[in-house]
Order: structure tokens, then sequence, then C-alpha cells
């Protein structure tokens, strides 16, 4: 996801990331004043170094009875502490997954306005899927990331590389070179309700990896506007802090039902945590691991520019907000005629003003469908027919 407000430039609650100030507000109002949802990735700041941390969903893979499904460990090979299947404490959930949650560091090459580059840290959790190394942690915690690093919780650390990645589900799954890690027990949230005991594991701050903290799930199937996206997810009262973001969210058997994604900020707010279902996750981490990437993502081959203040237009002189093409970078693009700076107003004869507007519109399409952007430029308006393709990292 492109970050590019600042400080001043828009009237909800703001906070710092890679130093630049993002939004992220809720698709609906929660209370009268609303709440801010923001990524929970750890990111402060110092003056010498700055430290700082896609369009369809598949349907649940079936649960195999007794075996492992792509060699990820399910609720029916698992080692429970209770014989009988019981609730264990908040003790025993917590031993029993202590190995299968890391910290995660990363580092990013910078480049600030006059073009001089610097380094930024970033830090989160992630949870392991596999004995043979492969976790899954959160897009935002490693997207740009130059080099990424793993903590155990036995204090080994551990260099991973990148597999696959997916914006739109905010998740990721990172390898490290091991054969005898402790994989978390896949549990299911289709069998939540509301009430039952959630307990966070992560890496608060950054620096606080293995914390525990506990509550329970306040709400199944939250539809909460992230950025440019609209997720779905579970709401917990469990506490959530930056740096918590691909930490694990476990039941009371010790089984992962989600992957913390978000938290809420703002005055007077709290005890408002988001994660991913893991029964979403499972479908995005299955695709991740065998293809790099999810897919029937759809393609436009433009990466889109939000424009929303006077300064950030005077930055990119141009003379009014909206959205704009900042890069054409698809074949398809380039063969329907698109250029840098033109201004689309409209998808399909459809008013849209930003690239959320844009993006909802464009998930009602699929890969090989033609859509026609309506676009601004200079003077003139241009109805251009653009043929979506599949998304594919290059």
């Amino acid at each position: 996801m492109m970050l590019t407000k600042r400080e001043g430039d828009i009237s909800y609650i703001q906070e710092v990331y890679d130093g630049v100030y993002v939004p992220v507000k809720p698709k609906r109002r929660l209370s009268k004043k609303g709440v801010a949802v923001v990524l929970a990735v750890c990111m402060t700041f110092s003056a010498a170094l700055g430290i700082g941390g896609g369009y369809y969903l598949g349907n649940n893979p079936a649960q195999t009875s007794g075996a492992k499904v792509n060699g990820i460990r399910t609720s029916t090979d698992a080692p429970i502490a209770s014989a009988d299947n019981q609730q264990l404490t908040i003790a025993q959930v917590a031993a029993m997954v202590a190995d299968s949650v890391v910290e995660i560091t990363t580092e990013s090459v910078k480049t600030s306005m006059i073009y001089q580059q610097y380094v930024t840290e970033g830090a989160g959790s992630g949870v392991i899927i596999t004995k043979d190394g492969y976790i899954v942690t959160n897009n935002h915690v490693i997207e740009g990331a130059s080099k990424i690093s793993i903590r155990l919780h036995n204090g080994k650390v551990m260099e991973a590389t990148l597999v696959g990645a997916d914006a739109k589900t905010d998740l990721a799954i990172i390898k490290v070179n091991a054969n005898d890690l402790q994989p978390a027990v896949m549990g299911s949230s289709a069998k939540l309700v509301v009430g039952e005991t959630a307990i966070a594991v992560g890496n608060p701050l950054g620096s606080l990896g293995g914390t525990v903290t506990n509550g329970i799930i306040s709400a199944l199937s939250r539809d909460i506007q992230v950025g440019d996206t609209t997720m779905t997810l579970l709401q917990t009262n469990a506490a959530i802090n930056p740096g918590n973001s691909g930490g694990g969210l476990f039941n009371d058997k010790g089984e992962l039902i989600g992957v913390v994604s978000a938290k809420s900020s703002g005055v007077g707010i709290e005890g408002l945590g988001f994660a991913i279902p893991i029964d979403t996750a499972k479908v995005v981490i299955d695709q991740l691991r065998t293809s790099g990437y999810v897919k029937g993502r759809v393609d436009t081959g433009l990466n889109l520019l939000d424009i929303s203040n006077v300064q950030d237009a005077f930055l990119y002189r141009v003379s009014r907000t909206g959205l704009y093409v900042q890069l054409v970078t698809g074949q398809n693009a380039i063969e329907a005629g698109f250029k840098s700076g033109d201004r689309i107003i409209a998808l399909n004869g459809e008013e849209v003003t930003n690239r959320s507007d844009f993006n909802q519109k464009l998930d009602a399409h699929k890969v090989g469908d033609s859509v026609t952007i309506t676009i601004v430029r200079g003077y003139s308006t241009h109805h251009i027919a653009l043929k979506l393709t599949e998304y594919v990292p290059r």
C-alpha cells in the first residue's frame, strides 16, 4: 500500500509510519465519535536513524482428520495438554505456543526528499507454521524490507527470506533454514463465538518478544477499512500494541485462530484489536507457499497515487486533488494508452475520487474482464478500455 499522507492533511486520527503520517479509518462507525484503525507495526524514530517497522478470498481448505495439511499441524495432531481436549489455563496455552511465535526485525533502504539514502529498521511478529521453517506474518511487517531476521523463543537469531506476500489480505510468508521448529496448531475461526477466550502472543514495541495478553473474541466478521483495502477481521479486547503485527491469536486449546493485523488508536479508545481469521489465512498461506502469490488477483498495470490536499498537489505539480496514475507498469495499460499524470475520475461510469473507491469497484471484476476507465488529461476527458490481467509479482 502506498502511504502518502502527511500531518495536517486529514481530519481523522493518524499515526506515524516510516516517517509518514498514515490515516486508516473504519468502513463504518463503531461509536458516535468513530475509531481509527491503524496497522500495529512498531515504528519509533531518532534523529540519526529511522526505526520502523490484491481481490478475492477462496474457500476454506478441507480439514484432514489426524493428518497434516501441506505440512501444517491441525488440531487433530497437536500435543494438547489436556487429554480430553478441555480448556487450558492461560499459563498452559502460553507454555504450549511459546516456541511457535517469533520476533521479526527488518531493514529497509529509504530515499529522502533530497535523494539521500538512509536505513530504517522495523519490528513485528510471526507464527511458525511448519517444522521446516515457514513462518506467517503480515505483509506490512516485511513490505519493502531488504533484510528480514527472526528471533526464536530460545534467543536464536536467523535470517529469513521472503517466499510470498499478499497486500489484499495483509499476509506474507517468510522462511528460515531449519528443520526442527515448533509449528503452531491450526484451529478454525468458523467455530468461534463471541465471548470465547482469545490469547495474543507477540512482540509489542519491537522489544518485548513473547508477551502474552488475554481477553475474549469481541465480535466476528468486522468489515474494517485499512488503508485502501476493506478487510473482514476478528475483533478482540486482548491488548494489541505496535509490534504485535503478524503474531498469533490463540484460543483456550492453544490453537491458532487468527493472525494479528491491526489495532485501534485514538483518545479514549481501548480494547479494540483485530486479527485475520485463520480460515481466511489458510487459503492465502497455501498459495503463497506454493506459488509465491495469490492467484486470481486482478492487475490494472497502473500504480495509483491519492492526492488529497493542496500541499501534495503542489509537491507533485498537479492542479487539483484526486486519484492519479503515478506509473504505467503493465503491458495491458501501456497498450491501452494510459500515461503518468492521468487523473482517474470514473470506473465503468461510476465516479471515483480516491484509490479506496477505485479498488472497491474493481473488486467486482475478475481476471480477463474489460473495464472502462475515465481519465482527465490536460483539458480533455478520455474513456479508456482496459483488459484486466492476473497480478504476478515482478
